[in-house]
């Protein structure tokens, strides 16, 4: 039996985690009491206890619980933002690369990818990785996220009864042209220029689209719509959960994956502007499908066991 400890079970993955978990047979999930749930020694007792621990914790927060886990047997998944560069600790997006899989395969640290950075980097790594875009590219990346994306807290004010007239729209935010994300875009895709990134949170609860321009004469060599397609099919070769998906006419939405690990790629448009697109459930393969998914290749499992 595989024991499983969940430090911030009550925030939004941590609580899509469980849900995940507790369906299956070879998993048990040990859980603290709710005066216990942030007492060191007793978070201490039960990481150092368990075959595989889950972070799901603010970034402060999940560096100070790394300092906790001294058992060098249990295998450490960080949800949280904190970890996601560090060179020790395995990217937790096996899909990328044979050598993104296999340093989780035998890695006992991984960081969980980002939700807008999981579409980003699925669009962008095979052009870096294959040469077809250089690493100063000057990419845009435009996404729209459900509410959920936002913790317990954008949760709350969506479903109040007397929100905020503002909720009703689309809102655009990382004004600043920062977002925590892309600190791991940029590494993951060998990127040597800042993408400029602009998400909208929006009045649904799951599901997220992620879109790239690209302009055929900023990339190396000649480019073309199918030619991209049969790129992503032919790296993704064999994935279960990410693919190039059949276009849609007129519109495409973005809840169409909740529920699932699943992760679709779309190329539109024509030969000389295409735009790709990454769509996605953020609480899925943006945040507790992969994590659970990252678990499974650890321990050695079938990885699509429980998703």
């Amino acid at each position: 039996m595989i024991k499983v400890f969940i430090d911030g079970k009550a925030g939004t993955t941590g609580l899509r985690i469980y849900e995940r978990l507790e369906k299956r047979d070879d998993v048990t999930v040990v859980s603290l009491s709710e005066q216990l749930r942030k007492d060191a020694a007793a978070r201490r007792e039960a990481m150092n206890g368990a075959d595989v621990v889950f972070l799901c914790l603010p970034d402060d927060a999940a560096r100070e619980a790394v300092t906790l886990l001294t058992n060098p047997k249990t295998v450490l998944i960080d949800a949280s933002t904190a970890h996601r560069t560090a060179d020790e600790w395995a990217y937790g997006f096996p899909e990328l690369s044979k050598v993104h899989r296999e340093k989780i395969r035998n890695s006992k640290r991984i960081a969980n990818p980002g939700c807008y950075a999981s579409g980003f980097i699925a669009l962008v790594y095979p052009l870096t990785a294959a040469g077809i875009v250089p690493c100063d590219y000057p990419f845009v990346c435009h996404a729209v996220s459900g509410y959920s994306g936002g913790g317990k807290k954008a949760i709350e004010d969506y479903t109040a009864c007397d929100r905020d007239k503002a909720l009703e729209s689309p809102r655009l935010y990382a004004l600043t042209l920062e977002h925590k994300h892309l600190p791991e875009m940029m590494k993951e895709c060998s990127l040597t220029q800042k993408p400029i990134f602009n998400p909208y949170i929006c009045d649904f609860e799951c599901g997220m689209s992620v879109n790239v321009p690209l302009f055929a004469s900023l990339c190396k060599g000649k480019i073309s719509k199918e030619g991209l397609k049969d790129l992503y099919r032919e790296h993704y070769r064999g994935s279960h959960f990410v693919g190039v998906a059949e276009e849609e006419s007129g519109f495409l939405a973005a809840n169409a994956l909740n529920g699932t690990n699943r992760l679709q790629i779309f190329v539109n448009g024509g030969d000389e502007r295409m735009i790709l697109t990454a769509r996605l459930d953020n609480l899925g393969k943006g945040a507790s499908g992969a994590a659970i998914q990252n678990m499974n290749i650890a321990l050695g499992l079938d990885e699509r066991l429980g998703l």
